[in-house]
Parts: structure tokens; C-alpha cells; sequence
């Protein structure tokens, strides 16, 4: 078996969120919750099958981010996995419909952070191990910290 890291692109000013789903009929049931549950947002999906014709299937209404998320998922080279990309909306908006929608397995993650994903292959193909979002913690936050974590909060609008 050998294990690798796969860089995931994020252009400017999007989030991410990567998970593993099991159905063809992915790409148009996470189309209708993006669309349905924030319909201000730009974004792109893709899906990977892992059997039959074993394609990339495509959704999205911003072509750009389809691409991106075509790119990713064909360096992770694994099946039943998804990408989103999204400019515009914060995947806290729609996670947890994304998680109720039956094809869906797992999310891997959420996120605007650089992103490795660290993939396995073996004789029959390859498969996503985990994720590594962002940097390791450097301390613990203090009360300068918690302070400007509260404020950040308030201004973009998530605390009263």
C-alpha cells in the first residue's frame, strides 16, 4: 500500500467541504440543498463513482468552481467522493443538510484553510485515510484571544 498527501486547490475567497457519498444520485441531491439553502452562494460540485463507468459527475451554477472541484478530485483519484466549493456562503449554512442527505457517508471537513488530503492506494484503487486542515495549534488562547474571537463573531454576524 502507499500513502500519499493530495494538496486540494481552494481559490480565493472560498470554502471547501469534502466528504465521501455512496450514490449517482449525489451530484443533483447536493445541487438542490446548495441551490435551496443558499441561494446567494456561487458554487461548484463534484462526485466520484466507484463503480460502473466510474465518472466525475459535475454540478453547480459557477463553472470556475466545477473545474476546481473536478481538478481535486481527479489528484485524490479515490471513488464515492465529493467536493463542494463555495464563494459567498459558509459551509455552517448548509453542513447539516449536507449530512442528512442520504447518500452521504461522512464529511471529511469544512473549510477555508490549505488542505491535504491523505490518500492510500492499493491493487484495487485508492481511498481517502483523512484530512489535514490547516496548521497545528500554537498555544492556548487567552483573554486578549477570546476577546477579538467574540468580536469576530459579532461582526460577521453568527452572535447577538
Amino acid at each position: 500500500m502507499e500513502i500519499e498527501a493530495v494538496r486540494i486547490e481552494i481559490p480565493e475567497g472560498c470554502n471547501v467541504i469534502l466528504g465521501q457519498t455512496h450514490f449517482i444520485k449525489t451530484a443533483e441531491d447536493l445541487y438542490e440543498i446548495m441551490a435551496t439553502t443558499a441561494p446567494q452562494a456561487e458554487f461548484g460540485l463534484a462526485f466520484t463513482e466507484a463503480s460502473g463507468p466510474c465518472l466525475i459527475r459535475t454540478e453547480g451554477n459557477e463553472p470556475s468552481l466545477i473545474e476546481h472541484c473536478v481538478k481535486n478530485l481527479e489528484a485524490v483519484g479515490a471513488g464515492h467522493v465529493f467536493c463542494i466549493l463555495m464563494r459567498n456562503a459558509f459551509p455552517i449554512s448548509v453542513l447539516n443538510r449536507i449530512k442528512d442527505c442520504p447518500e452521504v457517508c461522512r464529511v471529511f471537513c469544512a473549510t477555508a484553510n490549505p488542505l491535504e488530503v491523505i490518500v492510500a492506494a492499493t491493487g484495487q484503487g485508492r481511498g481517502v485515510l483523512g484530512v489535514i486542515d490547516g496548521a497545528s495549534p500554537r498555544g492556548v488562547e487567552g483573554d486578549e484571544e477570546k476577546a477579538a474571537r467574540k468580536e469576530f463573531l459579532r461582526k460577521i454576524g453568527y452572535k447577538l
